[in-house]
């Protein structure tokens, strides 16, 4: 399963900017995604880890993470991310 990383566009940024805001410090923790989930990175930076490697994501970064996926997230700075799930 793959963990897709870009930048996003102006119209991306603003829609995701209605969504929900998730905030955690400087943690380690498993993680299982039973839907996908979708998310823009406000401020912080995390690993996140899976079987097939790891992906670092940062400010400005919109991120997919499929249905299914086993991960561990390390949050190496608090983490701020706008988020919808689905």
């Amino acid at each position: 399963m793959t963990i897709e990383v870009r930048k996003p566009s102006p119209q991306e940024i603003a829609a995701m900017q209605q969504c929900p805001v998730w905030e955690k410090e400087p943690s380690e923790f498993p993680w299982h995604y039973d839907e996908r989930e979708t998310f823009l990175v406000i401020e912080g930076e995390v690993t996140i880890e899976t079987e097939d490697g790891s992906v670092r994501v940062c400010p400005g970064d919109l991120v997919t993470c499929p249905a299914g996926l086993d991960c561990v997230w390390k949050v190496h700075k608090r983490i701020r991310k706008h988020y919808k799930f689905g």
